[in-house]
């Protein structure tokens, strides 16, 4: 049986002894390396562990099938948030961290955000770059006090901005610390999403 820290492949940088765990989860298209290094240059000394995503997409990696843009296969979902929750809390238990962040971009966010719905216990801190929950969540009041950074773009056609309105909504009515950081572009990660990203993560 697959130990559940082997459920991905994944990239790994040790830190310090008591450090934060930060998950970094790749965008689609995207490969274990494409926030890994950043993580550990954003938030110096801590432990990265960064899992590749399972699934292929014409030849794209995700951590889920959708049928079409916004269009989630939701049965896949519910298997890899499960696989993704396993695998984080097997990595946190390892390293001993009492602060687990998650950092994703698009759908490495999209995942983030289903297992923080699913298991809030799993994530203190969540890291949201460019989000799409195209459901209504059912209230989650396990999510309380959790630290909730969500970036944007106003103009981004993968994320439209009502929907991103409508999680930031969601997400404060159950209580999380919530912060917003838009940029006036698109899909693109900007500048101003760094600053921020690099506040929270060190807030």
């Amino acid at each position: 049986m697959t130990d559940a820290a082997d459920l991905y492949v994944h990239a790994e940088t040790q830190g310090r002894p008591g450090a934060p765990l930060v998950v970094t989860l790749h965008g689609t298209g995207g490969t274990e390396r494409q926030f890994h290094d950043a993580a550990s240059d954003l938030l110096p000394g801590a432990h990265v562990v960064s899992p590749r995503g399972d699934v292929s997409e014409g030849g794209a990696l995700r951590f889920f099938r959708r049928a079409a843009e916004g269009v989630y296969d939701m049965d896949d979902l519910a298997r890899a948030t499960e696989a993704m929750a396993r695998f984080v809390s097997a990595h946190r238990d390892r390293v001993g961290a009492t602060r687990t962040i998650a950092l994703g971009y698009s759908n490495g966010a999209n995942i983030a955000a289903s297992v923080a719905l699913a298991h809030p216990e799993v994530f203190t801190d969540l890291a949201l770059l460019h989000p799409l929950i195209p459901w209504d969540p059912a209230p989650q009041p396990g999510l309380a006090g959790t630290r909730i950074l969500v970036t944007a773009g106003r103009r981004d056609p993968i994320c439209p901005a009502p929907m991103t309105e409508a999680l930031i909504a969601y997400l404060s009515a159950q209580d999380a610390q919530v912060t917003s950081e838009w940029h006036a572009g698109g899909h693109e990660i900007a500048p101003a999403e760094v600053e921020a990203l690099t506040a929270f993560l060190r807030g």
